[in-house]
C-alpha cells in the first residue's frame, strides 16, 4: 500500500468510494444479477464469458465490473476506449498471454466506453476473444447493436442495465449518509425526508449524480448546534434539474414515441415528448416535418384539415420562430391526435409503389400518351382510342381506361369508413 493511498481513498469522491464491492451490496439489476440469474451465477463460479454491459450512467455497469474484479481469480485489467490505442491492447494481451503461459491465470479486459473504439482497436482482440486468451467486459452507455462493431457484437453476451428507481437511490443515500467509514456517517448529517426524496427524484436514477449532490450539501453546510441540518432548500440548490440524456439511441427512442403517439392519438403523451425532444436539443423543423408525415400517414383523408394545420405550423415555425412557434406546432400535434385516424393514402401509396418498383409494365395506353406535338396522327392512333376529355361529359367525369392493360382492375385506394373519408368514394366505384 502507498503511503499516501488512505488519503487518496478519504479524499476521492463520494461515489467512488460507496462503490459497493459485493454483490450482496449492489442495489438494482435485479433482472441479471438477481438471486439465480445467469450473471449472477457466472460471477459467483466465476465462469463469465465475454460480454457487454449496455445501460445509462449511474446504474451500476462498472461498480458490477469491480465486484466481478475482486472475485475473480483471474487477473483483471482495466482501460478507457477514449485514451487507449491499438498498441496499448497488444501490450496487455502480451501479458495475459505471458501470465496464461507461466501461471495458467486467464485476464478479464474490461473497457470503458468500448463504443468509441474504431473497427482496427476492435479487431485487434478479436483473435485474443476466440482462443480464450482474455475475457472481454465492454461497458457502454450506447446500443451495441448499433454503435459497435458486428465482429466484437457476435462474440459477446449483451446485459442490457436499467435506470436504477428512486427507491434503489434512496436506498444508496441511505447508506452512504449512516457510514462511518466510507460515507458521510462520521459527520453525522441530519437529512430531512424530503429533501432525500428531491435528490433522488432529480437523480433519474444515476447513484453518481444523487452521491456528488449529498456529498456537496453535506460539506457545503455550516454546522449549527453541533449537526449539519439538510433541508429541502439546501437540497434543491445541490443537485441542477434533471438533463435529459440523449445520445442517438435514447433520440430515436423519443422520436419514435412521439410518432407512435401520434398515431395512437394521445395528445398528451405526444406533448410530452414533444418536449421532452425540444429540451433535449432537437431540431424542431425536424419534428414538424414528423407533424406533417403523419397528418398524411396516420389522418390522410379522414380530416384533410390536420394536413393543413401541420402545413402551417412548419410556416409558422419559419415565420416566427422558437419558442412563439411552439404554440403552432402542439397545436397542429393535438389535431393530428384527436383526428379520426385513416391509413388509406399510405397503403394505397405502399402498393402503388411496390408495382412501381416491380417493374415490366405495359405501354401506356394510346389515348393517354402526349399528343400535343406535329405529326401525332402519324402513330396510327384510331379515333376509338382517342382521349375523352371529362370535362365534355355529365358530372365532368366518363369512365376510360387509364390503367396499363396489364394492370385494368387493380386498386390501390379503399377508402375507410372514418371521419370525411368515409363520405368518399372514387369515381367508377359508387
Amino acid at each position: 500500500m502507498s503511503l499516501f493511498s488512505h488519503n487518496e481513498t478519504a479524499n476521492a469522491p463520494l461515489a467512488d468510494r460507496m462503490r459497493p464491492r459485493t454483490l450482496g451490496e449492489f442495489y438494482g439489476q435485479e433482472h441479471i444479477v438477481g438471486p439465480g440469474r445467469l450473471l449472477r451465477r457466472a460471477i459467483e463460479a466465476d465462469r463469465l464469458t465475454s460480454c457487454i454491459f449496455y445501460g445509462p450512467p449511474g446504474c451500476g455497469k462498472t461498480t458490477l465490473a469491480g465486484i466481478i474484479a475482486r472475485q475473480t481469480n483471474a487477473a483483471f485489467v482495466k482501460m478507457n476506449a477514449v485514451t487507449s490505442g491499438v498498441a496499448d491492447v497488444r501490450e496487455e494481451l502480451k501479458q495475459a498471454a505471458d501470465r496464461r503461459a507461466m501461471f495458467g491465470q486467464p485476464t478479464y479486459l474490461l473497457l470503458d466506453e468500448c463504443h468509441r473504439w474504431s473497427k482496427a482497436q476492435s479487431d485487434s482482440i478479436l483473435p485474443a476473444m476466440e482462443e480464450g486468451l482474455i475475457r472481454f467486459i465492454g461497458s457502454t452507455t450506447e446500443n451495441p447493436m448499433i454503435s459497435m462493431t458486428p465482429a466484437i457484437v457476435s462474440r459477446c453476451r449483451i446485459f442490457a442495465f436499467e435506470a436504477l428507481t428512486q427507491q434503489d437511490v434512496e436506498k444508496a443515500l441511505l447508506r452512504a449518509i449512516a457510514d462511518k467509514e466510507r460515507g458521510l456517517g462520521a459527520m453525522n448529517p441530519d437529512v430531512d425526508e424530503d429533501a432525500l426524496h428531491h435528490i433522488a427524484y432529480i437523480a433519474n436514477g444515476d447513484v453518481r449524480t444523487a452521491l456528488n449532490a449529498i456529498e456537496l450539501a453535506v460539506l457545503t453546510t455550516p454546522t449549527e448546534n453541533g449537526r449539519i441540518h439538510i433541508t429541502l432548500p439546501i437540497a434543491e440548490e445541490s443537485i441542477q434539474k434533471p438533463i435529459i440524456r440523449c445520445d442517438d439511441t435514447q433520440f430515436y427512442d423519443m422520436l419514435s414515441a412521439f410518432c407512435k403517439s401520434m398515431r395512437g392519438g394521445d395528445s398528451d403523451a405526444a406533448l410530452l415528448w414533444f418536449s421532452r425532444l425540444l429540451y433535449a436539443g432537437a431540431d424542431p423543423r425536424m419534428l414538424a416535418r414528423r407533424i406533417i408525415a403523419h397528418a398524411s400517414e396516420d389522418v390522410g383523408l379522414a380530416n384533410p384539415i390536420a394536413m393543413l394545420q401541420a402545413v402551417a405550423a412548419a410556416q409558422a415555425l419559419e415565420t416566427v420562430g422558437m419558442p412563439e412557434a411552439r404554440l403552432s406546432l402542439s397545436q397542429a400535434i393535438i389535431a393530428v391526435c384527436v383526428s379520426p385516424k385513416s391509413n388509406s393514402v399510405a397503403m394505397a401509396m405502399s402498393a402503388a409503389q411496390a408495382d412501381a418498383e416491380k417493374g415490366g409494365f405495359s405501354p401506356v395506353p394510346a389515348h393517354l400518351r402526349d399528343s400535343h406535338y406535329k405529326g401525332n396522327e402519324r402513330l396510327g392512333v384510331k379515333t376509338e382510342q382517342e382521349y375523352k376529355y371529362p370535362h365534355d361529359y355529365p358530372g365532368h367525369w366518363v369512365a376510360q381506361q387509364y390503367m396499363p392493360d396489364d394492370k385494368v382492375g387493380t386498386r390501390y385506394y379503399f377508402p375507410s369508413d372514418q371521419g370525411h373519408e368515409a363520405k368518399l368514394k372514387p369515381r367508377g366505384q359508387e
